[in-house]
C-alpha cells in the first residue's frame, strides 16, 4: 500500500509507526506540521525502504493566543495538506492530532479525491473548549466548542474508520453516530528508543544537575493545567525539609508563568526548551521523580503520552490528574503515585516524592516497575498489525 500518515505534532509513536509499516514492505509518507511546538520523535531521515517524511507550515509562526488568526493560520494548513496528499496520491490516509479547521479542509479534500482515510482521534477538541469556557479562560469558547463540535462530527463522518486511544471515547461517538466504525488502540511510546540510562549522565553533567535531587517535567503543557502547579510543589517539599531542584523542558505560554511563579517563591528552578529527541532518554533519566499534569476536567479524554515516554525511561511518576485517566491507571499499576491536580493535594504528593528520594532502594523499584510495565504494554508489533489491517481494509473498500 501506499500510505500517508500526517501527525500535525510529530509525536514519537506515531512516527515509529510510520517506520514498522514501512518495514513491512508499505510505501509510506510521514507528513508533520513543524510549526506546531512540541517534543518531537525521531524524524530523521534513515535507511528504511519506503518511507520518507515531508511536512506542512514550514513558514507558519503559531500564536496560540491570537484565536482570529489562527483559526485562519489553520485553514491554510488544511489547503497545504490537501496539496500535499494531491501530490502524494495514496492509497489510503491516517490523520491524527489535526486542529479542528484543518482536519475539516483535509477531510473535504479527501472526499473530493476520492482518497479513503482513518481518523487517528487523539483528542475530542470540542470537550476541551467546553472545559476552557466552563473556566472563564474566553467567553469565544463557547461558541468555538459548538463550531468546532459540528466541524470534529462532520469530519469523523467522512472517515472510513476510525481509531481512539481510549473506551471513553467511544462514548462521544455514539452520540455522533460513528460509534461502528470504531476501534480502540491505546497509545505507547518507543521502548527501542527511550531507554532507561544511568542518573548521572552526559545531560545532566550538562546542566549542573548530577547529584542534585531534582523534580523533572519534560513536554507540552497549557495554561489551563496550572503550570504554577508545579512550583507549589516544590515549595511545598522544602515546607517539608526536602530542597529539590524544579527542571521543566518546554516552549509555550506556560514559561513565564512557571519563570514568575518560582521567583517569587523562590524555587530553584532549570528552564530549558525542548531538548533534541536523541537526549531525551537522558533528560528523563535525570529526573529523580517525573511529574504528569493534567487539568481535572480532561480526564476522560486525554491521555499524556509524556507518560508513556516516562515509563520507558524507567523513572518514578508522580501524577497530578484525575484519578479516571487512563494514564493515571498505567501509574497505579506501576506503583507510583498519583493524586488529584490541586493545591490541597501537593502535602500529601510532597511527602510521597520525599519518600522516594530518601528511599534509593525503593525509587530503583519503581523505576523498574515503570519498564516492565511498558515493556508488557507498548509492544509495537502487535500495535503495527491492527493498524496495518485496519488500512488494508480501508484501502481496499475505497472512498464513500
Amino acid at each position: 500500500m501506499r500510505i500517508l500518515v500526517h501527525d500535525y505534532s510529530g509525536h514519537p509513536f506515531q512516527v515509529q509507526l510510520s517506520r514498522e509499516l514501512a518495514r513491512r514492505g508499505h510505501d509510506v509518507v510521514h507528513s508533520t506540521c513543524p510549526a506546531y511546538v512540541s517534543g518531537k520523535g525521531n524524524l530523521a531521515e534513515d535507511p528504511v525502504v519506503g518511507l520518507r517524511f515531508v511536512t506542512i507550515g514550514d513558514r507558519v509562526v503559531l500564536d496560540k493566543g491570537a484565536y482570529v488568526r489562527r483559526l485562519f493560520q489553520e485553514t491554510l494548513l488544511g489547503l497545504e495538506l490537501a496539496r500535499q496528499v494531491r501530490r502524494e496520491k495514496p492509497d489510503v490516509a491516517m490523520l491524527g492530532n489535526l486542529p479542528v479547521p484543518t482536519l475539516v479542509v483535509a477531510a473535504a479534500a479527501l472526499r473530493a479525491l476520492r482518497i479513503p482515510w482513518v481518523l487517528w482521534h487523539q483528542d475530542i477538541t470540542a470537550v476541551a473548549l467546553k472545559s476552557f469556557a466552563a473556566a472563564g479562560v474566553s467567553r469565544l469558547m463557547g461558541i468555538a466548542a459548538k463550531v468546532f463540535e459540528r466541524g470534529e462530527k462532520w469530519a469523523a463522518r467522512r472517515a472510513s474508520a476510525i481509531v481512539v486511544i481510549a473506551d471513553s471515547f467511544v462514548r462521544i461517538h455514539r452520540e455522533w453516530g460513528t460509534a461502528g466504525k470504531v476501534t480502540v488502540i491505546p497509545n505507547w511510546a518507543p521502548l527501542d528508543e527511550i531507554l532507561p540510562v544511568a542518573r548521572a549522565n552526559a545531560w545532566s553533567r550538562e546542566h549542573g544537575l548530577t547529584g542534585v535531587r531534582t523534580v523533572l517535567y519534560s513536554g507540552t503543557i497549557g495554561l489551563k493545567h496550572n503550570p504554577a502547579l508545579l512550583v507549589r510543589l516544590a515549595e511545598t517539599l522544602r515546607g517539608q525539609g526536602e530542597r529539590v531542584r524544579l527542571v521543566v523542558v518546554n516552549d509555550g505560554p506556560a514559561v513565564p508563568v512557571i519563570r514568575a511563579a518560582a521567583a517569587a517563591r523562590g524555587v530553584d528552578l532549570t528552564l530549558l526548551p525542548f531538548q533534541p529527541y536523541d537526549r531525551l532518554p537522558e533528560v528523563l533519566g535525570t529526573g529523580d521523580v517525573l511529574v504528569v499534569l493534567l487539568a481535572a476536567d480532561a480526564g476522560e479524554f486525554s491521555v499524556p503520552s509524556k507518560t508513556l515516554s516516562y515509563l520507558c525511561a524507567g523513572r518514578p511518576v508522580l501524577g497530578l490528574m484525575p484519578s479516571d485517566n487512563l494514564a493515571a491507571e498505567l501509574l497505579r499499576r506501576a506503583g507510583s503515585a498519583v493524586f488529584a491536580p490541586e493545591e490541597s493535594s501537593l502535602p500529601d504528593a510532597a511527602s510521597w516524592v520525599r519518600e522516594v528520594l530518601n528511599d534509593p532502594a525503593r525509587a530503583e523499584t519503581l523505576g523498574k516497575e515503570s519498564r516492565a510495565l511498558a515493556e508488557r504494554e507498548f509492544a509495537l508489533e502487535g500495535c503495527a498489525s491492527r493498524f496495518e489491517d485496519i488500512l488494508r481494509t480501508v484501502s481496499r473498500s475505497g472512498a464513500d
